[in-house]
């Protein structure tokens, strides 16, 4: 009996010594997530203020400078470094997922930072800071104007983009003596940006914004030496710095910029789309020939679809014919006021609510707003397009709805009903909204975003159409097909681009000859894939993802199949690589299935 009590108080201890040791190991896992987001929102703190971590609000960094992405390189080894001491199998579910999400960021990052990507600082398509620095001194976007603080913070943002535009010079200047140079037809577009952004009238300026909307509580000492600053920092730090940028490319740059449209025409540039490919589709596995003869294969199914719904519709014609009549018949350009287009969407919004409790178990608390863009800003956006929202500040996710000219905006072409569903609810919104919500997620993972999950899941939601109460008028489901055959059209243009089987003009033809698109609108689209390689390429690859393992787990639970509780566990631990996803869902499937 003593021997056995003995033995009892030996078991016990080595429990409890067993219990507080894997306590340690989980807790300094965590420390390690902690520390990564937290320098994350140090290296990139624009991001960081998007997210609702105001601890950066006056920084804005240099980012292509060699310091800087050198203390980046070494911060990310360490982090992998550490991330690679803890033994994987013995953590729990949600902490295999969250060590399988930082190892694939590292290890990409790590990767790209070797690339010498600087040398393109920016283009007028990828979100950078020549772009991103007037929408957050609109007073429209994440940068608080609520106390003295934060204008002042403003103000140190603004003057460092001095340094930041002599830096991109910089850079630029390296990438021509290194042959890595952006095509012509890009740089041609980047100039009138560059000009519009640095429009000096003080009524049209963004940056003049926040001396127009002063909080009430300032006093009148406090606007004007507000506005003494602005007016001192403004024309000298930004103004001038957007001139000097627009200078540049078209005196400078223009000459040595290249002729060809796609990367293969770089140095190394098979290598550099290969980890794009990576980077947004987040496999290692796919090559570029795969990618295309997806597209292919999804370009023929679609158009099948298509012309039955032209059948349907009772169209005589052509699928070019009738990609024609969609275009340009008068019916489907109803709109005369911006009012009439944005309560278009909110009847769509209205229409879908009633069935979302069919396919979700739960909805997002954060507020979901629909909104015209700034004037300002319209001219250059393609179509509406979602920024998330911050449940603790209490911003709504917005759906913004470009209105340049409501006559000319068409319901068929990128269908009203599937582009809210795809870009509002429950597309994007739901899924970041939900994974922002998570507490139980770290920090880094409530605010990560990877393009295959994101945009594959948006894509996905599309095809739920019909269950949320639309496509019920046929026109509008061949606009669901239209926005479905432009992501498919992708994996062929922006593979064909970049391998150099396509040129800039076949490009736009292949898009014309597929989908109802105009010319104009084509050959913008092109730019895009030319201006950000691979990104194109994560809508139809993440989409057809989901679609693939919805079939898998209807095959294998059989009756016990549910959407409602598929889209759950999708969704529950945010953004996450292809292959982490479909693993954890087969763990899924097993408890389900048991």
């Amino acid at each position: 009996m003593k021997n056995k009590i003995l033995t009892t108080v030996l078991l016990l201890s080595s429990i409890l010594y067993s219990s507080k040791s894997m306590g340690q190991h989980l807790s300094a896992l965590h420390r390690l997530f902690e520390k990564y987001y937290e320098k994350e929102c140090y290296f990139n703190p624009l991001q960081a203020t998007a997210d609702g971590i105001h601890v950066y609000d006056d920084l804005l960094q240099n980012e292509g400078s060699f310091d800087f992405l050198a203390a980046k390189k070494n911060f990310y080894q360490s982090c992998l470094n550490e991330l690679q001491q803890f033994d994987r199998k013995n953590l729990t579910e949600a902490d295999r997922i969250s060590y399988d999400v930082l190892d694939y960021t590292l290890k990409t990052g790590l990767e790209g930072l070797s690339m010498h990507f600087e040398y393109i600082p920016f283009n007028q398509f990828i979100a950078s800071v020549p772009t991103d620095l007037a929408l957050f001194g609109s007073t429209n976007g994440p940068q608080p104007f609520h106390t003295i603080e934060d204008y002042t913070n403003w103000s140190k943002r603004m003057i460092s983009f001095k340094a930041w535009a002599d830096t991109a010079i910089a850079n630029f200047e390296k990438g021509k003596k290194a042959g890595v140079v952006l095509p012509r037809s890009l740089v041609g577009r980047m100039i009138p940006q560059l000009i519009a952004l640095g429009e000096r009238d003080t009524l049209k300026s963004a940056f003049y914004r926040p001396l127009q909307q002063f909080p009430e509580n300032f006093s009148h000492e406090e606007r004007k030496k507000l506005t003494m600053l602005y007016n001192e920092v403004i024309p000298n730090y930004v103004l001038n710095s957007y001139a000097k940028l627009a200078s540049y490319l078209q005196y400078d740059y223009m000459p040595f910029a290249s002729l060809q449209s796609g990367l293969n025409s770089l140095p190394d540039g098979d290598k550099m789309y290969q980890y794009y490919i990576k980077l947004y589709t987040t496999s290692s596995t796919l090559s570029p020939d795969q990618i295309y003869q997806i597209g292919l294969k999804e370009v023929d199914r679609i158009t099948h679809e298509m012309e039955q719904n032209m059948v349907l519709n009772g169209f005589k014609g052509s699928l070019k014919d009738y990609f024609r009549f969609l275009r340009t018949d008068q019916r489907f350009r109803p709109f005369k006021t911006p009012e009439q287009v944005l309560d278009a969407y909110q009847k769509i919004y209205n229409k879908i609510q009633p069935h979302l409790k069919d396919m979700f178990l739960v909805e997002p608390k954060t507020k979901f707003v629909i909104k015209r863009v700034d004037p300002y800003q319209e001219a250059s956006q393609g179509g509406p397009y979602y920024i998330k929202g911050n449940l603790k500040e209490k911003r709504a996710g917005t759906f913004f709805v470009p209105i340049p000219d409501p006559t000319k905006i068409n319901t068929v072409f990128y269908g009203l009903e599937c582009t809210f569903i795809h870009e509002a609810i429950p597309g994007h919104h739901y899924q970041i909204a939900l994974q922002q919500e998570y507490s139980e997620l770290p920090t880094f993972q409530q605010q990560n975003a990877l393009y295959a999950y994101m945009e594959g899941w948006a894509l996905y939601c599309e095809s739920l159409g019909e269950q949320l109460g639309c496509y019920t008028d046929p026109y509008q489901k061949m606009g669901a097909l239209n926005n479905e055959i432009h992501r498919a059209i992708r994996l062929v243009i922006d593979v064909g681009i970049h391998t150099g089987r396509l040129t800039e003009q076949q490009a736009i033809v292949y898009m014309m000859d597929h989908e109802s698109i105009s010319e104009n609108i084509a050959k913008a689209e092109v730019e895009r894939y030319m201006a950000w390689p691979g990104q194109a390429l994560s809508y139809k690859i993440g989409e057809l993802k989901i679609k693939e393992l919805i079939k898998k787990y209807q095959n294998l639970q059989g009756e016990k199949f549910s959407f409602q509780a598929f889209h759950a566990a999708v969704l529950k631990y945010g953004c996450l690589p292809l292959d982490v996803l479909e693993n954890f869902l087969d763990d899924w499937n097993t408890k389900i299935s048991n």
